[in-house]
């Protein structure tokens, strides 16, 4: 990195000290940052999100979803969803014999993880730096109730659990899509992005349908799919859309994309899903997608689809219809 980072500064000032020889938990770091002060040999990354785990588990890092046994110390990444966030500082501190440490920027609401923790407990004077925060506190069982809960049940009978994305209710664009898929989409489906099963489930009261790939990245979030989508029909992928392929091609992608990495808006990953979409797609395939009316995705599914129409929306959504993928598959 051009910088050094928040948890470099405070390795190598000693406002931190590491416990010699004992294992070093790392909840939910984002692709990118940087560990360099931590012995890789000792780290044990957990990450519920596979783009996270593929890039750390790319570089040597011992990767998981869970915690296994005990550990010397623990970082938390702050994460996006604040229970998430609670979760994993609720995580460490159970299974931390050492410091707990917590870093985030303010945008990912380290300010407010700040005053939470010391509500609780004795907390260091943090570090800034680059808009952002750490700071340390010892592990011990006054974060307990932090732990994520057991699974709801919201409207429609589906479950969740927080954290996920939409796990307070049905999200409104896609219900919208699924108020508007036809009749007919094809015996080989694909859900990239599929979350907690929503939108697949809406596919499925489709008797065509022969096989339905649901694509999600999010662990926790696929397992809330498989007990929302309990159909034999149902493939679960916990995988990269944008990197995942089918074996074979697939007669329809529908997906509601993510647009944002973190608390940032980036329209690129929904053009990375578009363009996966159209490369897993058969000649004849279709997609249809629902986006943010604001989100400028128009030309890249022209240049990626022969055909392309909006099918419907609101004041919010818009329905996009593509056919004839025009893309060459790598």
């Amino acid at each position: 990195m051009s910088e050094t980072s928040r948890l470099s500064l405070a390795v190598e000032s000693e406002e931190i000290v590491l416990p010699e020889a004992a294992r070093i938990a790392v909840f939910g770091p984002a692709a990118g940052s940087d560990l360099s002060a931590l012995p890789q040999d000792l780290c044990h990354i957990i990450t519920r999100f596979r783009p996270d785990h593929d890039y750390f588990a790319g570089l040597g890092f011992a990767c998981a979803t869970l915690p296994e046994g005990r550990y010397g110390a623990s970082i938390v990444y702050a994460a996006r969803s604040k229970p998430l966030s609670f979760a994993h500082i609720a995580q460490a501190a159970a299974v931390t014999d050492g410091p707990v440490i917590v870093d985030g920027a303010k945008t990912d609401g380290i300010e407010s993880l700040l005053k939470a923790c010391r509500a609780r407990t004795q907390v260091s004077a943090p570090i800034s730096k680059a808009h952002g925060k750490l700071f340390h506190f010892p592990a011990s069982d006054v974060f307990a109730d932090w732990a994520l809960g057991a699974p709801q049940e919201i409207e429609g009978g589906f479950v969740t659990v927080p954290g996920v994305f939409s796990a307070d209710g049905i999200d409104p664009a896609s219900r919208l899509l699924g108020d508007h898929l036809p009749d007919k989409l094809g015996a080989a489906v694909a859900d990239l992005g599929a979350g907690w099963g929503y939108l697949s489930a809406r596919i499925l009261e489709r008797d065509s349908i022969k096989r339905l790939h649901m694509v999600e990245a999010d662990h926790a979030a696929l397992g809330c799919a498989h007990h929302n989508v309990p159909d034999a029909r149902a493939i679960f992928h916990w995988e990269d859309a944008t990197r995942w392929r089918p074996e074979q091609p697939v007669d329809c992608v529908v997906m509601n994309p993510p647009f944002h990495i973190g608390r940032k808006g980036d329209p690129d990953l929904g053009r990375a899903f578009i363009l996966s979409a159209a490369e897993m797609l058969t000649p004849r395939g279709q997609l249809w997608l629902v986006a943010n009316r604001h989100l400028p995705y128009e030309a890249d599914l022209a240049a990626a689809f022969a055909d392309i129409s909006e099918v419907g929306g609101d004041k919010s959504f818009k329905i996009l219809h593509c056919a004839r993928p025009a893309r060459k598959r790598r």
